[in-house]
């Protein structure tokens, strides 16, 4: 693999992610560095000494000192004036001015562990290395008591106190920065030639002492068994657990693809990153201290990096210390420096994908999809093909594949598998709330992905691969390591093997309205499609078909329903097989249910409010059971249940709802006859309702699968 190296100007470089070539002393790059700030000689170390009786400034043909501004987008300005040479040490403290005062969008004052703005002064040592790993040590006269510190612009409190990566917690953070007693030590990788070791205090007016940096090569890690596949990005290939279903990454489906006897797949993407944000936390960099020789990284960024602060305070801001947004200047010089750079000289292969467009929630039949990433100065897949290009990096053009099979789909198909969510779709959550009554932030989400699209997404990944390992042979370990119905599928163009519950009458049209809970259905094995591959999901579901598939999804024999008449099944049957299963199922109320999604206020309630929204949107029905207007035509062998049903939400009204809204309807519609579309979506809320928060909402499909 060879990737092209630019030189950039000073005024264009960044500490993250760019750096000049500087001449350096062998002796000290062959092996372990030790910088002495005290005025006590120390054996092995290099006296920093002064000039002029001034802390040493950086000076590019001895290789280190200190600067005034760190090289970062945005630049950190420090003063080196105000370094104090004593003799414990070089000793900062800064004044108590604005710029210490780290406060939020609505000027509440904030410690800097939850700020993404920042500037507390203090030093900042620079030294010429060869690119790679290292071990840094950095010695101060009171640790963490009185000293911020970090390298090449990583985020303090991120570094030190980011346990692990995933939302299920099953990647750990193998390389926090830690402090053991007032040395400060940290495994970093450095994709340019120099590193920037930043010393702040903690609080303006506190001083801070810098005694002594240790740097310590760290070799690359051999590869030992097989190869390990990394992937690294936002909220799109993050691996969801069921409290989020059917919110679903591609990366956590992406193993399925895979014989994992012959690799390991590792997702260490999350909700809400950029290519900013991932290198500032250490996401990138323990990628790069965990991986060996011959592991693969697959990097996708782009719809957090469009992020320009406008109206949304700093977090978002690129112009913020913190801030999760990115020119694309900055884009390109993350993407080079950062990660290219980086991830080749731990030996390890990168592989860069564009970010997938998004879908407009609100768009009308005959709409055509194209790339969304146009917006002036951030056309991140641009920027992202340009890079591969001149770096000569493997790219999977993720971006067009999905505007293809988005129009392929229409607007009806697409709408249906990103997060378009109605009442009684799904009993879990977002970060806004509870998602039983709708959408809680009252749109369509078309960033978002459901299953039924992700697992498409990752089709479309292994088949681009396989393409391009005729241009890049290093890729076959990867492309070996495909199923062989994989291998088959990119061979004839037949996924049938591979998703078999894809029906081919569920892709479009008004029949692609359940598809995800559909094929979530097949999957598990407890509802079927015809010998033709149909699912007819307008035909009319039967009793005991219900009834089969309910049981098997939470393991209850069906014996349990024996006094259930066979035929069509209506809704009124419905919820109270629901109930019956559910009685049986839980000795107590599920999270999704109790205050998991906050202080719940049942419609009984007179302070229930029914148009919350936000953290407070609620899992039980909007519309209290005594407004239900056709209750009274409930049969009454089943008003009980119906009623006991309705008021734990295993049913809810059809009527008058919509996606991306939170509402509820006034008819249950007890008589109405239930199609297959409409039993997969109480099967899913059921299956849901069922799982553990905690799991990843498509591990039970993997175990079927395997």
């Amino acid at each position: 693999m060879k990737i092209t190296h630019r030189i950039m100007s000073i005024a264009l470089a960044f500490v993250m992610c760019t750096g000049l070539i500087c001449t350096v002393n062998a002796n000290e790059n062959n092996g372990e560095m030790y910088f002495n700030f005290t005025k006590e000689s120390k054996d092995g170390a290099i006296d920093v000494g002064t000039i002029n009786g001034k802390a040493p400034l950086y000076n590019r043909d001895r290789g280190w000192g200190f600067v005034s501004e760190t090289t970062a987008m945005p630049a950190r300005k420090v003063d080196v004036n105000r370094i104090e040479v004593r003799k414990e040490g070089y000793k900062v403290v800064e004044n108590s001015v604005a710029k210490f005062n780290i406060t939020d969008k609505d000027g509440k004052l904030l410690d800097y562990t939850k700020a993404t703005d920042y500037n507390y002064g203090g030093m900042v040592f620079r030294v010429n290395l060869p690119r790679g790993g290292y071990n840094i040590q950095v010695e101060t006269a009171r640790g963490k008591d009185d000293a911020l510190v970090s390298v090449s612009a990583t985020q303090t409190s991120r570094i030190e106190n980011t346990k692990q990566w995933d939302a299920a917690g099953l990647v750990k953070n193998q390389h926090l920065a830690k402090w053991n007693g007032n040395v400060w030590s940290f495994d970093y990788c450095t994709g340019r030639s120099f590193i920037d070791i930043e010393v702040e205090p903690k609080s303006a007016g506190n001083p801070v002492i810098l005694k002594s940096i240790k740097i310590t090569p760290i070799p690359v890690r051999e590869q030992e068994d097989k190869p390990t596949v990394y992937l690294l990005g936002d909220s799109t290939l993050k691996s969801y657990l069921f409290e989020e279903a059917p919110m679903s990454g591609w990366g956590q489906v992406f193993d399925r693809l895979f014989d994992t006897s012959k690799i390991n797949i590792v997702n260490y993407s999350m909700g809400g990153r950029s290519l900013k944000t991932m290198y500032q936390e250490g996401r990138l960099n323990d990628v790069l201290m965990t991986g060996h020789k011959g592991d693969f990284v697959l990097v996708q960024s782009g719809h957090n990096d469009e992020k320009n602060g406008k109206d949304k305070g700093v977090v978002s801001d690129p112009t913020a210390r913190f801030g999760t947004g990115s020119t694309e200047e900055m884009y390109r010089n993350y993407l080079e420096y950062c990660y290219l750079s980086a991830i080749e000289v731990r030996g390890m292969i990168p592989i860069l994908v564009t970010p997938m467009t998004r879908v407009k929630g609100d768009a009308k039949e005959g709409y055509v999809y194209t790339d969304t990433f146009t917006t002036e100065d951030r056309q991140f897949t641009k920027v992202m093909r340009g890079t591969a290009k001149d770096n000569n990096v493997p790219l999977v053009d993720l971006n067009e594949d999905s505007v293809n099979y988005l129009n392929e789909l229409g607007v009806k198909g697409a709408t249906a598998v990103v997060m378009s969510i109605e009442a009684g779709e799904t009993p879990a959550k977002s970060n806004s709330g509870s998602y039983a009554n709708g959408h809680p932030q009252l749109k369509i989400d078309g960033t978002h992905m459901k299953e039924a699209l992700t697992k498409q997404y990752a089709r479309f990944i292994v088949t681009d691969l396989a393409k391009l390992e005729k241009d890049y042979s290093y890729l076959k370990p990867l492309t070996d390591a495909y199923t062989s119905d994989v291998k088959d599928a990119i061979a004839t163009g037949n996924w049938d093997k591979v998703y078999p519950e894809v029906a081919k009458d569920c892709l479009t049209g008004d029949n692609a309205y359940y598809r995800n809970q559909i094929e979530k259905m097949l999957q598990l094995g407890v509802m079927s499609k015809d010998s033709d591959g149909n699912f007819n999901p307008q035909n009319i579901m039967t009793v005991k078909e219900y009834i089969s598939a309910l049981t098997k999804i939470y393991k209850i024999d069906e014996s349990a329903f024996k006094n259930y008449v066979d035929g069509n099944l209506t809704r009124e049957v419905m919820a109270a097989i629901n109930l019956d299963a559910y009685n049986m199922k839980f000795k107590s109320k599920p999270k999704y249910m109790t205050d998991y999604n906050g202080n719940n206020i049942t419609p009984d309630d007179p302070n229930y409010d029914p148009n919350l929204v936000g953290t407070e949107a609620q899992y039980y029905p909007l519309v209290g059971y005594n407004s239900i207007k056709d209750r009274m035509s409930i049969s009454l062998k089943f008003a009980d249940k119906v009623k006991d049903a309705y008021n734990l939400g295993l049913i809810r009204s059809e009527v008058g709802i919509e996606r991306g809204k939170v509402q509820n309807g006034y008819y249950i519609e007890p008589q109405k006859e239930v199609t297959r579309a409409k039993a997969a979506k109480s099967l899913y809320f059921m299956y849901v309702l069922g799982s553990d928060i905690h799991t990843e909402n498509d591990i039970i499909a993997r175990s079927e699968k395997n």
